[in-house]
């Protein structure tokens, strides 16, 4: 049965309890923080040797797709009405709107250490310890909008300047393609510091604390970040119909990226499953 994700400024309240209750149980289990640890193991930069499948590449989208379906499957194991919702910072974009409000993901972090005391993950409450990481902190922490240094979150001409390319992605197929849908969305620009962060990053960066890095799975609003992402994806694959993931074919041995990206037929680790598998994502569920 194909089902609903919603965007959260829209989930009701007994949507919003349920929602939290299932995170918070697969947290419980142990499982939350084997999906921390898999997003740091396949987090790796143009700079570093091997593969690359969630960041910095083609991929990033379809990898990032199958994650989120993990998650959701995870969830509803617990309770099966629940599906991730997500969070369109296009429009919400205030420290105190959705989704920073105590009965969802609790607000900002305190001024002095950025550690979030409000709200169901707070690490007073007891229920969201954070064991997986790159750091030694315990608990979650926030710095929306980086009090000392502000940035602005992606605006919907950001995003529509992503839209608008119909070129899924284009040699290097890295961090530095300047063309292509994928890394426009993904973010990586020229320069240095808060210009060269867009869209996703950009968010990523806003948000600050345990969304900085490999670990950022520990925030749950990575998934709601993530399914807005996913949502755009599915919004260019309706507007390019005739355009699909690339490359199609692995880079040839002996150039620079053979070795490195996943084409579309390839399998995408630590999965069983190939990009093209997962173009086409209606028959397991729809966005409201």
């Amino acid at each position: 049965m194909v089902y609903t994700r919603k965007d959260a400024a829209r989930l009701t309240t007994a949507e919003k309890r349920r929602f939290v209750r299932a995170m918070l149980e697969v947290k419980r289990r142990g499982e939350y923080d084997e999906f921390v640890q898999m997003h740091i193991d396949h987090y790796v930069a143009d700079g570093e040797t091997g593969l690359r499948t969630a960041h910095m590449a083609p991929s990033f989208l379809p990898w990032h797709r199958r994650f989120l379906l993990e998650l959701e499957e995870a969830l509803r194991r617990v309770d099966s009405s629940v599906t991730v919702p997500y969070w369109d910072w296009t429009r919400d974009r205030g420290t105190t709107s959705t989704p920073w409000t105590g009965d969802l993901l609790g607000g900002n972090g305190r001024r002095s250490d950025h550690q979030v005391t409000t709200g169901p993950f707070a690490y007073a409450a007891g229920n969201w310890t954070i064991r997986v990481g790159v750091t030694d902190g315990e608990y979650l922490a926030r710095d929306l909008g980086r009090a000392r240094n502000p940035i602005s979150l992606p605006t919907r001409s950001d995003v529509e300047g992503a839209l608008a390319d119909p070129v899924y992605d284009v040699s290097p197929w890295d961090s530095t393609t300047k063309k292509g849908f994928r890394n426009r969305l993904e973010g990586w620009g020229p320069g240095s510091g808060s210009v060269s962060w867009r869209n996703h990053n950009r968010v990523h960066r806003w948000v600050g604390g345990a969304m900085l890095g490999g670990a950022s799975v520990n925030d749950p609003v990575f998934w709601l970040h993530h399914a807005f992402v996913d949502l755009l994806w599915s919004r260019w694959q309706d507007r390019h119909r005739e355009h699909r993931y690339l490359p199609a074919r692995p880079p040839a041995p002996g150039t620079p990226q053979y070795g490195r990206v996943v084409a579309r037929n390839e399998l995408l680790p630590p999965w069983d499953v190939t990009p093209d598998s997962l173009e086409d994502h209606r028959g397991v569920y729809r966005y409201a």
